[in-house]
């Protein structure tokens, strides 16, 4: 089976996303940049699944290094994790694919940003606890 997992930032208070984007898409800042280069340093040789936005946000040279999968609502979760046996798989995406993934994500890997600003879109603290029924 595979190693679920997750690794996402947050802003100070839950922030997670903005108009469908980070909420600090482009900010420079010396805490940003290194989560972004964090992101890919520990998903280098892992699978990454996400729903087509965030698939669409990838970088041409992150295919390099990682496999990147795009996943949508027809696909169940333990079908995509069939695609991948004895692999570490880390769930990206937002809110709509941490609801349905939660329950299978065994390790969270959260990095606190010092965003303040502006958000629609929040960290849910249930899918910490979320369990899958099956197993």
């Amino acid at each position: 089976m595979a190693d679920i997992r997750a690794i996402i930032a947050i802003g100070q208070k839950g922030q997670l996303g903005l108009n469908g984007e980070l909420p600090w898409e482009g900010n420079k800042g010396r805490e940003y940049v290194a989560d972004v280069a964090r992101f890919f340093d520990v998903t280098r040789g892992h699978v990454v699944i996400a729903g087509p936005k965030t698939v669409s946000a990838f970088p041409k040279y992150a295919y390099e290094d990682r496999t990147i999968v795009e996943i949508r609502s027809v696909h169940h979760p333990e079908e995509v994790f069939g695609w991948f046996p004895d692999r570490v798989v880390y769930v990206g995406g937002g809110p709509s694919v941490w609801d349905v993934y939660a329950p299978y994500i065994r390790h969270w890997d959260i990095n606190r940003l010092p965003y303040d600003g502006e958000a629609d879109r929040w960290f849910d603290p249930a899918w910490l606890v979320a369990t899958h029924e099956g197993g």
